[in-house]
């Protein structure tokens, strides 16, 4: 398997974690996106796109090792399974935000709607497109009537 290495940086206002929204739809709060030069011509065109997908790592995870598989999530008491939940300590420590994109300046990304901290490595970005990305007849599980 490949090992995966960042192609950026990710700069925004929280320094800690108890700092930064649980969720992205709770920021409405500004970030950078500074994608490594070497990586700028990949940004040609993403100035079209309103939103975007921003893959990262969660590098500052509290159980990076050895994720329990039982947690017990922010909206609920009762322990979840790992997988049914959006907890930063995972086996893989990737995390998934949409934002808005703001402005392009060469190879930083202003975007609104962060919530991950300062200085986390970019993984990756793809451009949000709601015919792809949205479903329809969604459900969600435990989380229903807790949202």
């Amino acid at each position: 398997m490949r090992k995966l290495k960042p192609i950026g940086i990710i700069h925004t206002p929280y320094k800690k974690p108890r700092d930064a929204p649980y969720q992205a739809y709770r920021s409405n709060e500004v970030g950078e996106i500074e994608v490594f030069k070497k990586y700028e011509e990949g940004l040609k065109d993403i100035e079209g796109f309103s939103h975007l997908i921003i893959l990262y790592e969660f590098h500052k995870s509290i159980n990076l090792d050895s994720p329990g598989l039982l947690v017990k999530p922010y909206l609920d008491d009762a322990p979840r399974g790992l997988f049914a939940t959006r907890s930063p300590n995972r086996p893989n420590p990737i995390g998934l935000t949409v934002v808005e994109l703001l402005e392009r300046k060469g190879n930083i990304l202003k975007v609104r709607g962060i919530d991950m901290l300062d200085g986390t490595p970019l993984l990756d970005i793809k451009p949000y497109v709601p015919t792809f990305d949205r479903k329809n007849n969604v459900k969600i599980g435990w989380l229903e009537g807790k949202v």
